[in-house]
């Protein structure tokens, strides 16, 4: 189900039972942005030292964190 670095410093356990804090919905390991992604809600929760910041006042707007991304390109 998930593969690469943040797979292997987070238990398997636990991703698969993460939810989105703010809407309960599915989050999305994205290995490219460090974090976990829901798309309904369009937030990233950053994974720092293998550990997920599920607080929705720390999780940043994906078209914020998409455009960064590009600007850095």
């Amino acid at each position: 189900m998930f593969d690469g670095l943040f797979a292997n410093l987070i238990p398997q356990e636990l991703l698969a039972v993460l939810a989105c804090p703010k809407c309960k919905g599915d989050l999305i390991l994205d290995e490219k942005l460090s974090g976990l992604i829901c798309r309904k809600c369009a937030l990233l929760y950053e994974i720092r030292d293998g550990i997920p910041i599920m607080l929705i006042e720390e999780a940043r707007p994906l078209e914020q964190t998409t455009t960064e991304e590009k600007k850095d390109e």
